[in-house]
């Protein structure tokens, strides 16, 4: 009887066992929870907006292999290609985020995408994944020793990038790069004193956003005494919520879809309780916690510093963005217009997402696995 050996391996099949596979299927249980809520979401959108009635759901669906291919293209990366492809997107990105100031395209009093050949394209969604890693590249280099400047040129990216994102504006963007920078400092063990300067300047930034932005101020106003617009959304979503219950209403008997201009983008998650009911969204918790959990455990077996910051930055980002989404529609905190990662009607976002979740599972490849035949 033959026996199989992981010392005789084709590269492929030494990449494929050196992945977490489990993370890879979480991954595509979201992927999968999406395809049905876009189809489920996004006809009367799309009907709203005079196109075919499945005109979004298409697209998603097309989108979604693809940018599983990207993900696994990106994860057999080795890490010294994992930084040069995280710099090399990193300067597209913002020479495009400022084409974007420039020329792009105002939609609801913010220039946050550019259009070209047909498509649209958000940048500062690539910015996210790109930054993380590029920052705890600096971040390491500094704590060994290797740079005694890379904490200071890691402050001064994110000083150029929350002014592109701040000049858009996308506060809420802003915020969330800065979270993940703020996390990757600490865990690099910066000083105390700057550990109390930071916190008083993300304090101190938030007071500004306020006074400074009026859909900032509208937002959270409208979060601590509900009125307008925004209050009607969140109250909708409630509604679905309370309607679905435990099992849902059924596949497509939903109706909050017909009333949210957003349904299958930043409110999805209110379209899953309303005809899915509670066990669907605990299951895409369950998902999205299990992916972040997992990632830390895998990371922090690695005694590499630039693999544990640039991991733990992704996974951050990855978790956070769905719990802000997730907390919004049920007016736990105030609304973002930002995707529920994998499950949000997005190709910019869903790209952006392939590409860190990428990054995470090269950086978290099993090393014990050989990378080349015997």
């Amino acid at each position: 009887m033959n026996t199989y050996s992981r010392t005789n391996l084709s590269l492929l099949g030494a990449w494929w066992l050196s992945l977490d596979r489990w993370i890879i299927a979480a991954l595509i249980a979201l992927a999968a929870v999406g395809a049905v809520l876009g189809m489920a979401a996004s006809p009367p959108v799309a009907e709203q907006l005079g196109k075919d009635t499945f005109y979004f759901a298409q697209r998603h669906i097309i989108f979604l292999p693809i940018a599983l291919i990207f993900l696994l293209a990106v994860s057999a990366l080795d890490a010294g290609r994992v930084r040069l492809l995280a710099l090399a997107v990193f300067a597209v990105t913002v020479a495009l985020m400022i084409l974007t100031i420039i020329s792009g395209t105002e939609i609801k009093g913010a220039t946050r995408w550019i259009s070209f050949a047909g498509f649209s394209l958000q940048p500062s969604e690539f910015i996210k994944p790109s930054f993380a890693v590029l920052s705890a590249w600096l971040f390491a280099n500094w704590r060994l020793g290797e740079s005694v400047s890379g904490y200071a040129l890691a402050i001064g990216l994110y000083l150029i990038i929350v002014a592109l994102l701040l000049a858009q504006p996308d506060v809420g963007m802003a915020i969330l790069v800065s979270i993940i920078w703020g996390t990757q400092f600490f865990l690099a063990g910066l000083p105390m004193l700057l550990v109390i300067a930071i916190g008083v300047i993300f304090i101190s930034g938030g007071i500004f956003a306020y006074f400074q932005f009026a859909h900032v101020r509208a937002r959270i106003d409208q979060f601590l005494d509900p009125a307008g617009e925004e209050a009607y959304q969140v109250a909708r979503s409630l509604d679905a919520f309370r309607g679905g219950g435990i099992f849902g209403v059924g596949p497509g008997e939903g109706h909050v879809k017909e009333v949210l201009p957003d349904a299958h983008a930043d409110f999805v998650f209110a379209v899953a309780g309303e005809e899915f009911g509670l066990l669907m969204t605990l299951m895409v918790v369950a998902l999205f916690a299990f992916i972040v959990l997992r990632g830390f455990v895998r990371v922090f077996r690695d005694s590499d510093l630039f693999t544990q910051l640039a991991v733990a930055g992704l996974l951050v980002q990855f978790g956070l963005q769905a719990i802000i989404n997730m907390a919004s529609t049920l007016n736990l905190m105030p609304t973002k217009g930002m995707t529920l990662p994998y499950i949000s009607y997005g190709g910019s976002s869903m790209f952006a997402l392939a590409f860190g979740m990428g990054m995470v599972l090269a950086l978290t490849r099993d090393a014990s696995v050989p990378r080349r035949p015997r």
